[in-house]
């Protein structure tokens, strides 16, 4: 019996089932992405870049900078930190329970002070919440705080790992793979604004680096125009002396584009820390007004409703 029709059905089954399961199904599930609802903001992310911004990523992929930057912001794993939000009204039962949770006295009255502080860091989330649960007990507040890992966190470039919802409104996306500079995943979230930018396109050396290590990134003077100062003139954009240097459209574009790269949207599947911040004092009520009434809480039940 001839079994080469069956052998290469199965041949051709199987490396069809392959072809799906990598390259097909991924396509698929990204394809089906959509932007997300910021829920502190009700915002979309990722928001559309104006038009000048996507002039400036063409510019960007003409340039080849991706060869140089990457906007991938990597991650290594999480920790818990844990916060004093509010120090309460009783502030000696406080300082007795941070100083039996091991906290240095030094560190008790500091964070006492300028609550919210953080008190203790690279905690599970177990051993956090259980500490927290005992300070919470009394009438202080504290407050776990997720801490994102890695060197690239470290360094600033972003507060989370990058994911594919980042990516959704970029069409080539712009990975890189190689970081002669930093990554720029999160740039304009840290970018020192435009003149700053300009100057660095013009003449990298003058902004990054020194005369032992200087930048290794080469000058887009193209992008601009030059020319000599007239007496008395003073230039707008101090790159050279004696002359006024101007940015085309282009340096304009590949600016905007920069500052639009912001990854640091807080995500369900790439959440951001998000440390406590100090309350708010109550406004002062107004001359001859009586004192607003504070809402109920959950030891304060609101007052019946009358009925007729």
């Amino acid at each position: 019996m001839n079994n080469g029709p069956l052998l290469f059905l199965g041949i051709l089954a199987s490396l069809a089932t392959s072809f799906w399961g990598l390259l097909i199904a991924p396509q698929v599930q990204i394809g089906q992405q959509q932007p997300a609802v910021i829920e502190a903001t009700g915002e979309i992310y990722p928001a559309a870049r104006s038009g000048l911004a996507r002039q400036g990523a063409e510019i960007y992929r003409s340039l080849g900078c991706v060869e140089c930057h990457s906007q991938q912001v990597r991650q290594t794993g999480v920790n818990f930190d844990l916060w004093l939000a509010e120090p309460g009204t009783n502030r000696a039962e406080l300082s007795a329970t941070l100083t039996r949770l091991g906290v240095a006295s030094a560190e008790v009255a500091r964070a006492i002070e300028q609550a919210p502080a953080k008190l203790r860091s690279g905690l599970t989330q177990v051993e956090a919440q259980t500490i927290a649960s005992q300070i919470t007990n009394g009438d202080a507040k504290a407050q776990v705080v997720l801490a994102n890992l890695g060197p690239d966190i470290q360094r600033g470039w972003g507060r989370r790992v990058t994911v594919t919802q980042d990516y959704l409104g970029d069409y080539p996306v712009q990975l890189g793979n190689l970081r002669v500079g930093p990554d720029l995943a999160n740039y304009g979230a840290r970018s020192p604004g435009l003149p700053e930018i300009l100057k660095h396109l013009y003449a990298p050396q003058m902004v990054v680096g020194n005369a032992t290590k200087p930048s290794m990134m080469p000058p887009y003077r193209f992008l601009f125009t030059k020319r000599k100062l007239r007496e008395g003139e003073t230039p707008t954009l101090p790159v050279e002396l004696g002359y006024e240097v101007t940015p085309k459209p282009e340096a304009e574009a590949l600016a905007a584009y920069l500052m639009s790269l912001r990854a640091d949207a807080p995500l369900k599947e790439a959440p951001v820390p998000n440390p406590p911040t100090k309350s708010a004092p109550a406004p002062a009520p107004a001359p001859g007004q009586p004192a607003p009434i504070p809402a109920p809480t959950s030891a304060t039940p609101p007052p019946p409703t009358p009925t007729k």
